[in-house]
């Protein structure tokens, strides 16, 4: 592990913002592209925010933010401990929405899985939600 950060921060919108910040400037030391940024940081707002938005609902609670630089790979955890993910396979369908009647999109996982090089969903009704991506940074660039 080359460097790694820990976050914690209150299920309120206005720290999906700062989560997206602080993310952006832990990953400039491995030289990212505006792109590599851009994706990372749309990522990581997706996941704050459906650990806000669905895993709280109106609810407080603690959001989670871990990342690690290995190589050139960013590794990034955002979990909650909020009500969880019955079905997390359906949940990662596109346009699949718990909320439909909040005008919810149901893009946040294939918005996530198109911008990471991977993206994985751990839940457990009850006691939260782990998503975990991957994305290598740096690599196109070098070639």
């Amino acid at each position: 592990m080359d460097n790694y950060l820990k976050l914690s921060v209150k299920s309120d919108c206005i720290n999906e913002h700062l989560s997206r910040q602080v993310i952006a400037t832990f990953m400039t030391s491995l030289d990212p592209t505006l792109e590599e940024i851009c994706d990372v940081k749309t990522a990581v707002s997706e996941a704050v925010t459906n650990a806000i938005v669905h895993g709280y609902e109106n609810l407080t609670g603690t959001v989670n933010l871990t990342a690690e630089i290995n190589g050139k790979e960013l590794y990034i955890e955002v979990e909650d401990y909020g009500r969880g993910i019955a079905d997390v396979e359906r949940a990662r369908e596109p346009l699949y929405t718990s909320q439909p009647e909040k005008e919810r999109s149901g893009m946040g996982f294939t918005v996530m899985e198109a911008f990471m090089d991977y993206v994985d969903v751990i839940s457990r009704p009850g006691l939260g939600t782990k998503v975990i991506m991957k994305k290598l940074i740096g690599v196109a660039h070098e070639m």
